[in-house]
């Protein structure tokens, strides 16, 4: 059929026209993706190209309070990887497994991750520079040994628990490295560029670094050499008496900062999976739990003079040895009791049915009143993981029984920093501080302070000062004259309390293993320092007065002088009894001046004389007039005729 010429016309404009709006869609869709999402495209086409390596930041180190650094960052190597760069990932997975002791799957399923760079984990992190060396001669593409930082403990073992570890990643996972993790983390940095297929740099394009910003340094209110005294006397007190556990607290009773902390069996951060879990994972000055025994008494005690329920001095006590309450016979630890004494002798004494007859005086209410104020049954929220709480009885449950048990610390289960928090507000004139170890944060490029731990007053007014007052007096005369006295300090005025408990075993009382304690403080008039010791299940005689006193006394006494503490001449004689082995200390006189005969005529049994020089009169001696020595000891007179 023939098509007529206006056909074809009509035909070849629809043809121009379709053509025409096609081309004209064609501009339009181009000038829409070029113009209008061209940034758009580019921006995802780039993200597709861009590969990004992250660049870690420095931990930030750990100091005590005189900027010694007790943690700190050493540089070790780690293996990454390049997945795009690998060529036979099966076989670099096979190589690398036999120098890192981990399993090829692991590690082939790292390296064909979507993922610009990857680290070769666990085994591939800080690992010795033998094996990175070894992996360096490989010259496997796509495999690079980088530079990494690890945790570095110069001192081993020291403050362990309060310093903590951190993972393979760097994070804290126990101490200070977990409760001040964010601020010592820093924030990562990264090395980014275009890369082509196979993962090389794209010819022609720039790299972008976004520096790392390293984490902030913490100082703490430990110090480390007060720190390394309470591990060395702790540590022989384990070999000496194989106890099972032992723990010491030193803390500044005025503000609440620890000033050294330790629990043994101990554990090395460093090498932290070589221990038993239960080593590491319990802090135990603030997760262990117990029954205090009598260094509890020094609460009822505070309570009680708080509430004008006992004049000390004045007011007595006949103590036959045990007491009667709610049908229960409650002994004193002495067999026969200590008889007819005043109410500072059953402070001196320790004696329970005096205690027992404080705690019926204050009463149920007023009682557990005095020792929720001072902080027990509650997390004290010093900054470590892994409190506990202490457990006090239900009020409900109180009956004369438990509240006569609790006047003298049995009944009631307490942790080793509430004891010590507790006692330096009866001390301090009635202030609650909150334990803390964290001092500060500071800036690592320019050393300023970022942040201060400031101290935390939980309660004021928890007794008054007067009563404080006397709190420490009474204290201070039991470690003269009491069950203390293993714990004087010739020279300094020391004041404290001894605790010996039974442990609770199978919900019984266990009649051979006890808990030993005693806490101290120095000076007694105005104390810098309380100390702490509990030592568990002691082999011998397990009482606190014969092993935890001496303890806390070589702690004490170190710690004063390297404290620059002065000694005091005003302190409490101590009392010497029957049987006590301990050298008794007396002060050398002036033997300046006086004739050979007035001496030999005045001389006691203190000393023993030695003479040098000829002559008649002593011009010079040795010790020193004043100085104090154990009794028995030489005075050496050096003699001369003054005559002429």
């Amino acid at each position: 059929m023939r098509v007529s010429n206006v056909t074809v016309r009509r035909r070849l404009f629809f043809i121009l026209l379709a053509g025409t709006l096609l081309f004209a869609g064609l501009l339009v869709r181009l000038a829409y993706v070029q113009l209008w999402k061209g940034k758009q495209l580019a921006a995802e086409a780039e993200d597709n190209w861009r590969r990004q390596i992250t660049v870690m930041p420095k931990r930030g180190e750990i100091w005590d309070r005189n900027g010694t650094k007790l943690t700190y960052n050493i540089s070790t190597p780690t293996v990454m990887a390049v997945p795009a760069q690998v060529e036979d990932a099966k076989a670099v997975a096979e190589r690398l497994a036999a120098v890192l002791d981990m399993p090829a799957d692991d590690i082939y399923k790292l390296l064909k991750k979507s993922a610009s760079s990857v680290y070769i984990k666990p085994a591939g992190r800080k690992i010795t520079q033998e094996k990175a060396q070894q992996i360096r001669e490989m010259n496997l593409p796509g495999i690079i040994v980088t530079e990494d930082n690890k945790r570095f403990y110069p001192y081993g073992s020291l403050a362990a628990h309060v310093l903590g570890f951190t993972g393979i990643d760097n994070q804290g996972l126990m101490g200070v490295e977990a409760t001040y993790d964010k601020q010592m983390t820093g924030v990562k940095g990264y090395i980014s560029y275009l890369s082509q297929a196979n993962g090389d740099k794209m010819p022609g394009s720039t790299s972008q670094f976004a520096k790392p910003l390293d984490g902030l340094n913490l100082q703490l209110t430990i110090d480390y050499h007060l720190q390394s005294v309470v591990e060395r006397e702790l540590q022989q007190a384990m070999i000496k008496y194989q106890a099972e556990h032992a723990i010491a607290i030193m803390m500044d009773p005025n503000n609440g900062e620890v000033l050294a902390m330790a629990g043994y069996p101990t554990f090395e951060p460093s090498h932290f999976r070589d221990y038993p879990v239960e080593t590491y994972n319990r802090d135990l000055p603030i997760w262990m739990t117990y029954e205090p025994g009598s260094t509890f008494k020094i609460i009822t005690l505070a309570a009680a003079l708080n509430e004008k329920k006992v004049d000390l001095k004045n007011e007595f006590f006949h103590d036959p040895g045990a007491i009667e309450v709610g049908g229960a016979r409650l002994r004193c630890w002495k067999r026969g009791g200590h008889g007819s004494e005043s109410f500072l002798e059953v402070v001196e004494n320790s004696c329970n049915p005096g205690f027992v007859v404080l705690g019926q005086r204050l009463g149920k209410e007023t009682l557990f009143d005095y020792i929720n104020r001072f902080g027990f049954g509650k997390k004290t929220g010093i900054d470590l993981g892994g409190e506990e709480n202490g457990i006090l009885f239900k009020p409900s449950r109180v009956g004369p029984v438990e509240l006569a048990t609790t006047a003298f610390g049995q009944g009631v289960s307490v942790t080793p920093i509430q004891q010590v928090a507790a006692v330096s507000a009866a001390i301090n004139g009635g202030r609650l501080f909150q334990p803390h170890v964290g001092k500060a944060l500071i800036n690592p490029d320019n050393g300023e302070v970022v942040q201060r731990m400031e101290p935390k007053l939980v309660r004021d007014n928890v007794i008054s000062a007067d009563t404080s007052k006397q709190v420490r007096e009474a204290l201070e005369s039991v470690v003269a004259q009491g069950t203390g006295k293993n714990a004087f300090i010739d020279g300094y005025r020391v004041g404290g309390k001894t605790g010996t408990a039974q442990k609770v075993i199978g919900g019984r009382y266990s009649p051979t293993e006890h808990i030993v304690s005693f806490i101290g403080f120095a000076p007694a008039d105005n104390p810098r320092i309380v100390v702490y010791a509990a030592v568990d299940n002691p082999q011998g005689l397990q009482f606190g007065g014969l092993i935890a006193a001496p303890l806390v006394k070589n702690i004490m006494a170190e710690s004063l002088r390297y404290l620059k503490v002065e000694p005091s001449k005003k302190q409490l004689p101590r009392e010497y009894t029957y049987g006590d082995t301990t050298p008794q200390i007396v002060e050398v006189p002036n033997l300046i001046g006086a004739t050979i005969e007035d001496i030999l005529e005045d001389m006691n049994d203190n000393f023993l004389l030695a003479k040098s020089g000829t002559g008649n009169t002593v011009v010079n001696q040795v010790p020193k007039p004043g100085t104090r020595v154990e009794k028995g000891s030489t005075i050496r007179v050096y003699l001369a005729d003054t005559s002429q």
